[in-house]
């Protein structure tokens, strides 16, 4: 089933000519930004893995794959990715990349159960980035330290947009406010994950939502996450559990919360062999991935992605992710969208 938020009175800030125009000038500033902060290298990436491996991102474990047979190689399967959160840190460990620095990548994905909505398309692309860290950055503070630099990167991107096109008014706050799931549910005991997350950005603008994927005080996670990636089980120094987390804006064309990016410290060892226990998949253990991991071949990392076309919807005012990317959408929708001014490409 479709769902579609028509803003009251949308008013198109760039035309489509503009529009594309401005699509290119977001995504080469951010990705430049994004780079010069974090220490990224870009890498190419593929589009497609063998199944089998370990290497494709299960999501929420429940997502079917595009997939198809190959030939050549005996019609061995071949899996388009859901995400590269696997396949860069096996590509850091390949380009023997040194502490303190990382790659980045285009990751294009096809998501055919993806829920069609005003943020929600079956194709997804999105700046994948992952970078090698020191063990005793393990921790809380250093996770908050990258956050506040992809920040940066943000507001710098919006500013650029801004002198470009004037109509468009920067609107992110100065910071982003860092809150934990715990602290939201303790905070909203009556609401759900995402009424919660939606209370909080209305609040602060914009905020980095930590501990996705563990189970929280009232027995559920926030948010679900698979187990051999995010380190969303080890402890922190305020008590709470979790590494990683979300980046979440307000977004006042949907007057909803946006999220932007899902990222975190990845497992090492021990994290890895837990977190496989707490979510009954030990199984796992014999993929090619988890081997490497557990043999020590792959480099301590943070990593994580960060949607392209949502970001270009945020900073360009769009109310539709179908007026920045190409993709497929049910007629009733591109009727409903067109005749209230909002126009796909």
């Amino acid at each position: 089933m479709t769902q579609l938020f028509i803003p009251k009175n949308y008013n198109r800030l760039l035309d489509l000519t503009q529009t594309e125009k401005a699509i290119k000038l977001v995504k080469d500033t951010f990705q430049e930004n994004l780079s010069s902060e974090l220490r990224l290298r870009r890498v190419t990436a593929p589009l497609f893995v063998l199944k089998g491996t370990g290497i494709n991102d299960d999501l929420n474990g429940v997502e079917r794959k595009v997939a198809f047979p190959i030939k050549d190689m005996g019609d061995n399967i071949a899996e388009v990715v859901n995400s590269l959160a696997k396949w860069k840190r096996l590509a850091l460990a390949d380009y023997e990349i040194e502490q303190g620095y990382g790659i980045y990548t285009d990751m294009n994905a096809v998501r055919p159960d993806e829920e069609l909505t005003n943020i929600h398309s079956l194709y997804v692309d999105q700046w994948d980035w992952e970078r090698v860290i020191k063990p005793e950055e393990r921790n809380l503070d250093f996770l908050k330290y990258i956050v506040n630099k992809i920040y940066e990167a943000l507001k710098r991107t919006e500013y650029v947009i801004y002198e470009n096109y004037e109509q468009i008014l920067p609107i992110l706050p100065d910071k982003i406010t860092f809150i934990h799931s715990e602290e939201l549910l303790a905070e909203y005991p009556g609401l759900s994950p995402k009424e919660r997350e939606l209370e909080a950005v209305k609040k602060y603008g914009a905020v980095f939502v930590i501990g996705i994927g563990g189970k929280i005080g009232n027995g559920e996670p926030h948010d679900g996450r698979a187990p051999d990636y995010d380190d969303w089980s080890s402890p922190t120094i305020n008590g709470y559990k979790g590494l990683n987390g979300d980046i979440i804006l307000w977004n006042p064309i949907l007057e909803s919360a946006f999220e932007i990016s899902s990222m975190g410290i990845r497992v090492d060892k021990t994290v890895l062999l837990r977190q496989l226990e707490i979510t009954n998949t030990l199984d796992r253990k014999e993929l090619l991935f988890h081997k490497r991991l557990l043999n020590n071949q792959l480099p301590e990392s943070i990593g994580g992605g960060l949607g392209q076309s949502r970001i270009c919807m945020y900073f360009l005012r769009k109310a539709h992710i179908g007026e920045i990317q190409s993709s497929i959408w049910p007629q009733h929708i591109i009727d409903e969208c067109k005749k209230n001014n909002i126009v796909f490409v």
